[in-house]
């Protein structure tokens, strides 16, 4: 006689059931915690990466259109006959200067840099149009209002924003030759400083520095006075006309390269 062999089988306890799951969870917490220390790792470092990268583009421009500016003048005082070239004090300069091929419609054009409020801070601004019928009386006097006429007026391009303070500083040759000491404000209009300097002191938000940057002309430009060839754009330098002026500049750069 065969007896049967009753055999119990024994599940889990509610405290088992209850541990089990709080290991779960304390696991996807951990799991949760690191992807999310990471993904903003990620953020943070792409966001770094991103202020170094405009920051040096803008550096970049910076340095190229400055040392580039030209001698030609953009304005003309007619009672005094002086001819502008360069307009520049602690918060904007203006000057002429070719544009790089990718944005140029060709021939130079009137350039202005200007530190401007911009919220709490200030930010670095950039216009330009082009020198060929440009008309500065359009707008009437005045450094800020005698920015470009309406004709071929570029929009202002934010270059850098979040700057707590800053300024532009000009240097020149004295009356014996020699390099003169920085201003903040440069007097003779119908002359080109041969340095310029930028300086910026970034917001803490910023969380970059600006490191000053001085430029010189790549030309001996402070040097020459020429004349006046920014409202028909036709006068030129020594009989040449402004294209003339403009070829002969970059084949000069181009053997020196």
């Amino acid at each position: 006689m065969t007896r049967g062999i009753t055999m119990k089988t024994r599940g889990f306890t509610l405290l088992e059931v209850m541990l089990a799951i709080l290991l779960l969870a304390m696991l996807l917490a951990g799991t949760f915690g690191a992807v999310r220390t990471a993904t903003k790792a990620t953020q943070s470092g792409e966001a770094a990466v991103d202020r170094i990268n405009r920051m040096r583009v803008a550096q970049e421009f910076l340095r190229h259109q400055l040392s580039r500016i030209m001698p030609l003048g953009f304005d003309r005082d007619d009672s005094t006959g002086i001819n502008f070239v360069f307009e520049g004090d602690e918060k904007s300069m203006r000057f002429v200067a070719p544009m790089p091929g990718y944005l140029s419609k060709g021939g130079p054009y009137v350039q202005t840099l200007e530190l401007e409020r911009d919220g709490r801070g200030l930010a670095l601004s950039f216009t330009n149009t082009m020198l060929n019928g440009y008309d500065p009386r359009s707008l009437g006097g005045g450094m800020r209002s005698r920015s470009q006429g309406k004709k071929d007026r570029s929009e202002p391009v934010v270059l850098l924003n979040q700057i707590r303070r800053g300024h532009f500083e000009y240097r020149g040759f004295d009356e014996q030759g020699k390099l003169d000491r920085w201003t903040d404000r440069w007097k003779d209009q119908s002359l080109t400083p041969v340095m310029v300097r930028v300086v910026l002191e970034m917001d803490d938000a910023a969380r970059i520095e600006f490191p000053p940057m001085e430029v010189a002309m790549v030309l001996d430009a402070g040097s020459m006075r020429r004349p006046f060839a920014g409202r028909n754009g036709v006068e030129g330098v020594d009989g040449q006309s402004i294209d003339q002026v403009q070829a002969t500049r970059n084949n000069r750069m181009e053997r020196d390269h």
